[in-house]
């Protein structure tokens, strides 16, 4: 059976989590009707729902998320406020280690970065999405527990989705089709894109990775004092020489999140005490030490999925019309970055931007779009990739010239960055998604990083806030 989602005019969107949601926002005005496919019930009030696996680990909007996201929802970001969320400027209220030393705590107050719990996040996006939804001219349908098996259309032409139910609603398990002019894949990391399209008889797209083998664990802890409760994040991420890494964040209700990585043959565990004790082998004690000031409110979860993959959807040919792939279902990230939120937010934007300049659907549509998608992918892609290199597998690409040069240059950038406010002003813009990474290479910046002289950052954690 065939149902049609407003035949051409119609959309339907795979996945109902953050970035379908902002695929939704993205789309308002452009099309008639949006139908979003969502595997999950969503669940009462802000709860963590199943088909989140990363849900009980940190979330971090970048503060280049945060401007995508309030141009496609305003007043989102202070919507995430209200529900708990907390600000943190970039370097005042995030304490970093680094290979060098600590690095200086400069105010600059350009880059607020939210940390979040994600039921939290989740929950305060879908709404915001929903209520706009209700509002414009285009109408939303979400269908809960609804599972996307495949698309219809032939290896030219996507035209549709086929369905089933996974709760015996409408018709049992039977499978069923709808019909649209646009289909957006936003189903995440579990993205079955290459299978669908072997399906529909064309070559799945090239894709890339580098997996850095790394695995974290997160327990969540309230302070025992609030009064003594640390006035930073602290991270403190691993180096080759000490691949063991640890942050310790502010998130909702007065909770904190301590997060531990590792790679390879330095996992984290899962068992509790051996939690603490992991916490005392990573390169600086600080946030072992806090954590003694601390009480458990959770058990550990454990995360393993971090490999970075790109499938090249944007490029010439890979992409059947009518198709557009967006989030993490296109590009994923090691998670202990905190990009990934960030991108699908830009990617979204770029897609509206792209409806918009072109009058809605027409032909090249979903391919000129995934162009704009991929853009917004590329600095978080080259930060993630640089930085997990130095431990990826075997079996992944192997870095030429031009990258071991890049290496060179980002790591005697990211020392001095850590004391200079010029430099570290222009690597925060990158990491924040606000600049692309050719600022990095500006002349003053190159002249800064090349030739002053590599000095150690500072000995311990730093308590004074140093005004710019």
């Amino acid at each position: 059976m065939t149902e049609h989602s407003n035949g051409g005019r119609g959309a339907i969107v795979i996945g109902g989590g953050l970035a379908g949601m902002l695929a939704v926002t993205a789309l308002l005005g452009h099309v008639e009707t949006v139908t979003v496919v969502e595997r999950d019930r969503y669940p009462e009030g802000r709860a963590f729902r199943k088909g989140v696996p990363q849900a009980r680990h940190l979330h971090v909007l970048l503060s280049g998320g945060s401007l995508a996201m309030e141009e496609l929802l305003p007043g989102t970001v202070a919507a995430l406020g209200e529900a708990g969320a907390r600000g943190l400027y970039l370097s005042r209220d995030l304490l970093t280690r680094t290979p060098t030393g600590w690095q200086r705590r400069f105010d600059e107050r350009r880059h607020r970065s939210l940390s979040v719990t994600r039921p939290v996040l989740d929950s305060v996006v879908r709404e915001r999405a929903l209520r706009a939804a209700a509002e414009s001219a285009t109408r939303v349908e979400v269908l809960e527990a609804t599972e996307a098996t495949g698309l219809t259309g032939d290896a030219g032409q996507v035209t549709g989705v086929r369905v089933r139910s996974r709760d015996g609603a409408r018709g049992g398990r039977s499978e069923r089709e709808l019909s649209a002019g646009l289909v957006v894949d936003a189903s995440g990391r579990g993205s079955r894109a290459p299978q669908w399209f072997a399906e529909l008889g064309r070559s799945a797209p090239q894709e890339e990775s580098v997996d850095a083998g790394l695995a974290y664990a997160t327990r969540m802890y309230r302070p025992k004092d609030p009064d003594t409760a640390p006035d930073a994040g602290v991270t403190i991420p691993g180096w080759p020489e000490c691949p063991r890494g640890a942050a310790y964040v502010p998130v909702e209700d007065g909770n904190w999140l301590a997060i531990l990585s590792g790679v390879r043959g330095d996992h984290p565990p899962t068992d509790a005490a051996e939690f603490t004790a992991f916490s005392a082998t990573v390169g600086d004690p600080y946030i072992h030490e806090l954590l003694a000031q601390a009480e458990p409110q959770s058990p550990v979860h454990a995360f393993r999925d971090t490999r970075n993959r790109r499938r090249h959807f944007e490029r010439p040919g890979a992409l059947p019309e009518g198709l557009l792939v967006l989030g993490d279902a296109a590009c994923t990230f090691n998670p202990i970055y905190g990009q990934g939120m960030s991108v699908a937010a830009l990617g979204a934007l770029a897609v509206s931007g792209t409806l918009a300049a072109g009058g809605g659907l027409r032909p090249g549509v979903t391919a000129e779009a995934q162009r704009a998608v991929a853009r917004t992918v590329e600095p978080a892609w080259l930060t993630a990739v640089g930085a997990d290199r130095p431990y990826a597998s075997p079996d992944d690409a192997t870095a030429g010239l031009g990258e071991r040069l890049s290496s060179w240059y980002l790591d005697r950038l990211a020392a001095r960055a850590a004391i200079d406010p010029v430099v570290g002003a222009a690597f925060r813009d990158v990491l924040s998604l606000t600049a692309p990474p050719t600022r990095l290479v500006a002349p003053q910046i190159a002249l800064r990083t090349v030739f002053l002289p590599r000095h150690p950052a500072l000995p311990s954690p730093p308590v004074a806030i140093e005004a710019i």
